[in-house]
């Protein structure tokens, strides 16, 4: 009798068993890049920088503003004192403290490029959730709008769109940059929801009598905001990348006092490359290695979240 009755105990313990090691979309995204050294190194570099950069102020060892050395400073003749006591990485041209400017630009930068990001996230996200949402004639025009901005090259665009203004500023640079990145999240987002609204539980709602808002709302954009959040990643380290870009090319804020990196990087290597060239590999240096650890944090996002991917 008790082997009769643990035979049939057997299946139901199995089944609790599988219950238990379920785990969510999220929870199995989160263990499958902690099991993959490339996440990790992404990771790791992203988590680095954003605290530099939280921590900027508190970590600079001087004043990035004081002009400590200035009077060692001769233009004319070719010096700008290079590395010494006091000073690991050397002072600008301006006699400041060079690694402090370097770890307090470091903020600025991801200002720029979580705020472009950010903009160009909800621009695409109106953009795209009203195309898909509504279809038919909004979803044509809409969407000829965004074939006629994807026809530019991204750094061309930008640079259009930061020529507009009449004084290149901080706010310039991250319209420009945000702006580019418009098409793709709208794009990305309508043909999510589009696959949405051919779905099981959005049809049986629609049977049911439920309002199209509330449709569009709690089903269809929620279960389609996972691509966009993978390509923001991927975006944040585009959106550096073209910032610096825009400032070395002259269309990003004039002001020198500001420390950025991609100002930094356009300032010196316009003018004191053949100088100190240092002063423009340090920032350059530092874009390449944080842009390089959103993109694979990104990447293998999207790898995580990929069910082809899944085991």
């Amino acid at each position: 009798m008790n082997t009769l009755l643990n035979k049939k105990k057997e299946p139901i313990d199995k089944l609790a068993a599988a219950s238990a090691g379920g785990r969510s979309l999220g929870a199995e995204a989160l263990r499958r890049m902690l099991r993959s050294p490339v996440a990790i190194t992404g990771g790791v570099i992203t988590l680095v920088f954003v605290l530099l950069a939280i921590f900027a102020p508190l970590l600079a060892p001087k004043d990035p503003q004081t002009r400590y050395l200035q009077d060692q400073v001769q233009l004319g003749r070719g010096i700008i004192p290079g590395a010494q006591p006091g000073f690991p990485l050397g002072v600008d041209d301006f006699g400041r403290d060079f690694l402090s400017r370097l770890l307090v630009g470091a903020q600025q930068t991801l200002l720029v490029g979580v705020l472009a990001t950010l903009i160009g996230v909800l621009l695409g996200v109106i953009i795209g959730g009203l195309a898909g949402a509504f279809g038919g004639w909004v979803d044509t025009v809409l969407m000829r709008l965004v074939d006629v901005l994807l026809s530019f090259p991204s750094l061309l665009l930008a640079v259009s769109i930061a020529a507009l203004f009449a004084k290149p500023s901080q706010w310039t640079v991250i319209l420009a940059v945000s702006i580019i990145g418009v098409p793709v999240f709208a794009r990305l987002l309508r043909g999510s929801m589009l696959a949405q609204r051919e779905a099981d539980h959005v049809l049986a709602a629609t049977s049911l009598g439920v309002k199209r808002t509330t449709i569009v709302f709690r089903h269809m954009l929620p279960n389609s905001l996972g691509p966009v959040i993978v390509q923001a990643t991927l975006t944040l380290a585009t959106a550096i990348l073209e910032a610096a870009a825009l400032s070395f090319l002259g269309l990003g804020d004039p002001d020198p006092t500001r420390a950025e990196w991609g100002l930094m990087l356009g300032n010196a290597s316009r003018q004191f490359l053949d100088i100190r060239p240092e002063l423009a590999y340090y920032p350059a240096i530092a874009i390449i290695v944080v842009a390089l650890g959103f993109t694979l944090l990104g990447e293998s996002l999207r790898e995580a979240l990929d069910p082809k991917n899944r085991r």
